[in-house]
């Protein structure tokens, strides 16, 4: 029998730290929560949850509430509403998957340090397939499009409000991309004059009305120039199936393999904070070109 040597928990050990660490939108979902022996599991994890909002009213002192006339049909506290909680099963979004080839002829390198650098390459890897997920799952699960960025001062006071009268108190952040970043740092109202948390000089900037502000390469933004969100409004998970090295028969090494799911999860309730600007909507023609629907930059442009 061929000789195996399992990798799991050394594989979860790598990427975790690989994920704080290059997660372009690590602060909106947190630490990447890793579980080990998914083969039949399709569900991440279950939740209890109600949507009822909280019930209030005055307390009804009229001489005819629970007493007198009304004794047997009135409450003073008002009508009872019973509160349900119901459980929803959250799945993973997709599967990964990897194999490598180590022959001791050829790799030139001692095998098992060529093994542990395989592994760190593949947790990187692993993490660029997350940022593409969780810039689509953002910007899928956002309330509202705040519409044009050519005026950066504007949008981001305009979502500044949005927040405010939605009672977030949670830190804000957005995401943007390269061309929106350069934006926001040669937009008059961040300039050193005016006390702005912004160097121009390294091209970068802390924040602009209260928001956090985070460059994400294009490719991850799923077609917003902008996503806004509070930290922490989501999960990220990470099943790991097997991560192993087994002997082969075909040349005189070891195989590297690796197989797993993964999945983000924003609950409803969240994604009520979730907001975008300039957002085009991907989508595929028939010949797996990549299309795309007007944007609203687009549209603004073609309202002028």
């Amino acid at each position: 029998m061929a000789q195996e040597q399992i990798f799991n928990k050394n594989f979860a050990g790598i990427i975790t730290p690989a994920f704080r660490a290059l997660s372009a939108f690590q602060p909106a979902f947190g630490d990447l929560q890793t579980k080990d022996g998914v083969t039949e599991n399709a569900t991440m994890f279950s939740i209890k949850s109600n949507d009822l909002p909280a019930q209030l009213g005055n307390y009804d002192t009229d001489a005819n509430t629970a007493f007198n006339d009304g004794s047997d049909n009135s409450n003073r506290f008002g009508k009872r509403k019973e509160i349900i909680y119901k459980e929803q099963d959250v799945p993973y979004d997709s599967t990964w998957a990897f194999r490598e080839g180590l022959d001791r002829f050829t790799v030139n390198a001692d095998l098992n340090s060529a093994v542990a650098e395989r592994l760190d390459l593949q947790s990187q890897a692993k993490v660029r397939l997350f940022n593409a997920l969780f810039g689509k799952k953002l910007t899928e699960s956002a309330s509202d499009d705040l519409g044009s960025v050519s005026d950066v001062v504007k949008l981001f006071g305009k979502a500044s409000q949005t927040y405010t009268d939605m009672e977030i108190m949670t830190p804000v952040r957005a995401y943007v991309d390269p061309e929106t970043y350069n934006a926001i740092v040669d937009a008059p109202a961040t300039t050193t004059a005016k006390n702005s948390a912004t160097n121009i000089d390294t091209n970068g900037v802390v924040m602009l009305k209260g928001i956090r502000v985070t460059q994400v390469p294009t490719q991850y933004m799923n077609g917003a120039k902008v996503i806004f969100t509070p930290d922490n409004i989501g999960r990220a998970f990470l099943g790991i199936n097997i991560v192993r090295t087994i002997e082969s028969t075909d040349f005189a090494g070891v195989e590297l393999q690796g197989a797993g799911k993964y999945g983000a999860w924003v609950s409803d309730l969240n994604k009520k904070a979730i907001l975008t600007a300039g957002y085009t909507k991907p989508s595929s023609t028939a010949t797996g070109k990549s299309d795309s629907t007007k944007s609203t930059d687009a549209k603004d442009e073609a309202g002028k």
